[in-house]
């Protein structure tokens, strides 16, 4: 078999250390991962998702003099709270937040921003500043740093290309399409035989973790099943199939995936109404099948997007802007607003200025949800109190 055509395979594993001739030989001794320990579930808003319209500063006149087209109105926001509410779309995040379950980290950003959504996504998933080059992902980093035995399904990636937050010196992470269908033959083991040539090594011990990971994956669906209906959107289901692995008690303590079509320059009104219909809809049916299964306490849902939009709008639409809300869901958190209003007198040339630098809510979240040093991993912004 050849090289390219095994790591042409859907369902890859995921790493950077493609030089490694031990490279998982030692998934039978991996750390083990208990089932009352906590995991983390990764949203990730493709194309900026415009904050100013998702948690609405609705009693500020400076929102619908900057926004006479796309302002929502007083009448439609949901669950108005010190001058803040939630687009109509969001209702059962409003729900969420009356259960206590939800917390929301106001004007969230970092240092000299980037408009760009290939090197803000960067920025966001590699956590370093905007002026250093590409490094490895810093969810990557940190199953490094925990899994130093290799174990290829500590992080979960449900997508159909390998996010680089994942990208690593082992490989500690799997990108999974379809966790139903990710079955590998266990023959393909057989026809790679151990020899002198150090990459046919490679192909095969790639080749028997993949086959291990993939029996994990289907004993946790197996372990489980669907006791929620869930919407019928692509993004619903990869959350149903992550509630599965969890219920299924798979034990990965990373799980990311996304939803793409936040990029409204135009007809936003209605897109931007469509995308957060599909945000609710998957994440409250998420919401409940974890609580139902009492498992809510375990489980930390983390929701955000490369940067929010512009304060002003153009006509029709936003353009890329910087600061944005983040939302928390679960994981015992106090159900808490973080930080002040969304300050539009006072804009970094027309754009909301961050009070919250993002790598502290990672920070956060190593410290008091995975019981991790995030300086161990480069991260050194101070937690922030109040969230859990």
């Amino acid at each position: 078999m050849l090289r390219r055509n095994f790591l042409n395979i859907t369902c890859t594993i995921t790493g950077g250390a493609l030089m490694v001739p031990e490279f998982l030989w030692a998934f039978g001794t991996q750390n083990k991962i208990r089932f009352e320990e906590e995991s983390l579930i990764f949203i990730q808003l493709n194309g900026g998702n415009d904050g100013l319209n998702t948690y609405i500063p609705f009693n500020d006149p400076l929102y619908q003099y900057n926004r006479p087209s796309i302002c929502i109105s007083k009448d439609d926001v949901i669950g108005a709270n010190k001058n803040m509410a939630f687009h109509p779309s969001l209702k059962n995040f409003f729900d969420i937040q009356q259960d206590g379950n939800l917390s929301i980290i106001q004007n969230v950003g970092y240092s000299n921003p980037t408009r760009s959504h290939f090197k803000s996504q960067e920025i966001w998933q590699t956590a370093v500043n905007s002026n250093m080059g590409l490094n490895n992902g810093w969810l990557g980093r940190y199953l490094d740093a925990e899994f130093r035995d290799h174990n290829p399904i500590a992080g979960i990636n449900i997508s159909r290309v390998d996010h680089p937050v994942f990208k690593s010196e082992f490989s500690n992470s799997a990108s999974v399409q379809n966790p139903k269908f990710y079955k590998k033959d266990e023959m393909i083991i057989d026809k790679v035989k151990l020899s002198s040539n150090p990459q046919l090594d490679f192909v095969r011990k790639i080749a028997t973790a993949t086959v291990e990971s993939s029996k994990a994956i289907q004993k946790a669906i197996s372990n489980s099943k669907e006791e929620i209906i869930y919407p019928k959107t692509n993004f619903a289901s990869k959350l149903s199939w992550i509630a599965r692995l969890i219920k299924g008690n798979l034990n990965s303590k990373i799980y990311y995936t996304s939803l793409g079509g936040f990029d409204t320059h135009k007809n936003q009104l209605n897109e931007h109404s469509k995308k957060l219909t599909i945000l609710n809809d998957g994440v409250y049916s998420f919401y409940k099948d974890l609580k139902e299964a009492k498992l809510l306490q375990n489980v930390t849902i983390v929701i955000f997007s490369e940067f929010g939009r512009r304060v002003k709008d153009n006509g029709n639409g936003t353009d890329h802007g910087k600061a944005a809300p983040m939302f928390i869901i679960g994981g015992n958190n106090n159900g808490s607003i973080i930080g002040n209003n969304p300050d539009l007198a006072n804009l970094d040339d027309g754009d909301l200025k961050y009070n919250i630098d993002f790598r502290s809510v990672y920070a956060t979240l190593l410290r008091q949800k995975l019981h991790f040093n995030p300086r161990k991993i480069g991260i050194k912004l101070p937690v922030i109190e109040g969230i859990f």
